[in-house]
C-alpha cells in the first residue's frame, strides 16, 4: 500500500506516531517535501537517516524549502522502479525532480521544489539554496517526458501547489512563482486521479483532486 503525508521538518516523532507504525514491510510512505532530515550533515543526523532508512517499509520524499540541496544532490543518483532518486539510506530515496515513478501499478510523477518565505532571514548555502526554484531546463525536461507517456499519470507528489489552488488557500495573498504557474500548465494538460502536495501546514481536500496534506497520513487513491 502507498501512502502520503506532508511536511516533517525533521520531526521523528513523526515515524512513531501509530499510523505509521502500523505500516508493513512492502508498503510505501511518500513525504511531499520539508522531509528535514538532510539537513546539517552531522553523525547525528546520519544516524536518523541510517535509523528511518531500516524500517520495514520504504520512505520516499520531494524536496521542499527546508531540505540541504547541497547535501542531497551529493547522494549516489540511481534508477528506482522506472525513475531517478538519490539513495540516502537503506529504504530511504530522495525522488528526483520531473522523474516518473510507477509502483504498485501506479505512474507517479514527483517534482520537487519551492519558495521559501522567510528568505530574508535564511543565509545562502546554509538554510537557503538558490537552486530551491528550478532551471527552465528541468521544467522543460518535465514537460517532455510527461508528454513522452502521453500526458497521463495516476497521481502528482509535489511541495508547491498550482498557482489556483494557492490562489483558494491563501485568498490571494502572497506571490505565484514560476513553479505554481508550471503547475497550472500541468493541471491544465494532463490526465491525472490525485496531486499531492506539502508547503501549507494544512490537511484539506480540495475537490476533485488536489489535497493539501501536512500531519495526516492518507492511502493513495
Amino acid at each position: 500500500m502507498i501512502y502520503v503525508t506532508g511536511d516533517m521538518h525533521g520531526d521523528l516523532e513523526r515515524f512513531k506516531t501509530k499510523e505509521i507504525r502500523r505500516l508493513k514491510k512492502g508498503d510505501t510512505l511518500i513525504v511531499c517535501g520539508d522531509f528535514g532530515f538532510v539537513w546539517d550533515g552531522s553523525e547525528r543526523e546520519r544516524k536518523t537517516l541510517q535509523w528511518i532508512g531500516k524500517r520495514r517499509f520504504t520512505t520516499l520524499f520531494v524536496e521542499g524549502t527546508h531540505d540541504n540541496l547541497d547535501l542531497l544532490a551529493a547522494y549516489p543518483e540511481q534508477e528506482y522502479q522506472g525513475g531517478r532518486v538519490h539513495a540516502i539510506s537503506g529504504n530511504l530515496y530522495h525522488l528526483c525532480r520531473g522523474s516518473l515513478f510507477t509502483i504498485e501499478g501506479k505512474r507517479i510523477f514527483a517534482f520537487g521544489g519551492g519558495e521559501s518565505t522567510d528568505i530574508d532571514i535564511r543565509v545562502e548555502g546554509e538554510s537557503w539554496w538558490r537552486q530551491e526554484l528550478p532551471a527552465r531546463q528541468e521544467l522543460l525536461d518535465a514537460k517532455a517526458l510527461l508528454q513522452a507517456h502521453d500526458n497521463q499519470v495516476d497521481c502528482l507528489i509535489t511541495h508547491e501547489s498550482p498557482a489556483r489552488i494557492r490562489n483558494f488557500l491563501l485568498m490571494g495573498q502572497g506571490r505565484i512563482n514560476p513553479l505554481n504557474a508550471f503547475f497550472d500548465t500541468l493541471a491544465d494538460t494532463l490526465t491525472y486521479r490525485q496531486w499531492y502536495f506539502g508547503s501549507y501546514h494544512l490537511d484539506k481536500r480540495i475537490p476533485p483532486k488536489q489535497y493539501a496534506l501536512f500531519r495526516t497520513i492518507v492511502p493513495m487513491e
